[in-house]
């Protein structure tokens, strides 16, 4: 399967769960909003150019945003993961391009410690700037504090099962296009 045939279906799989699952789940509790569908972001592979990226981003968040009518809130910030996931690649990986050669980030490919903070800095920011325009409209700033780490929580929880129960196969980027 190619890669955008997988991309695509990845695309449209983490929506609908995200949408018809995750959304419709009565809140466990009301800091705690489980999100998943920006992994889709995390999972682009690294060869996508900056703009590219960020272009997919918009078309993810504005899809989520179209779904739940939430007017940019999630566009917003899945461009903040798309314009901050490269300067976080480039602190986490080997400088050395002979040591790295991986097409897309995964534990396999990174390692769990360096994906677990890939994943975790930017779920935070993810969160953080999600609940932030959400809290500039109502709330107070300790509620919207234990909201954005409860949060986080939950979704590296998730983002964790999904990477044990659904591992990816490494794919090797090779000289030739």
């Amino acid at each position: 399967m190619s890669d955008l045939v997988r991309n695509i279906i990845r695309f449209f799989s983490f929506i609908l769960i995200q949408v018809y699952v995750l959304n419709k789940i009565p809140h466990l509790h009301r800091f705690i909003t489980p999100y998943l569908y920006y992994l889709f972001i995390l999972w682009i592979p690294f060869s996508i150019p900056r703009i590219g990226l960020l272009i997919i981003a918009f078309i993810t968040g504005l899809t989520l945003d179209y779904f739940t009518m939430t007017m940019g809130l999630h566009t917003a910030a899945c461009v903040l993961v798309a314009y901050l996931r490269p300067f976080i690649i480039n602190v986490l990986m080997p400088k050395d391009s002979s040591e790295f050669n991986y097409r897309e980030p995964s534990p396999k490919a990174m390692g769990w410690a360096p994906y677990s903070v890939y994943a975790l800095v930017l779920t935070f920011f993810h969160h953080g700037y999600l609940l932030f325009l959400e809290w500039l409209q109502f709330g107070g700033f300790f509620e919207f504090l234990i909201r954005v780490v409860a949060s986080t929580g939950v979704s590296m929880l998730l983002i964790f099962t999904v990477e044990l129960l659904f591992p990816r196969r490494l794919k090797f980027r090779t000289n030739t296009a």
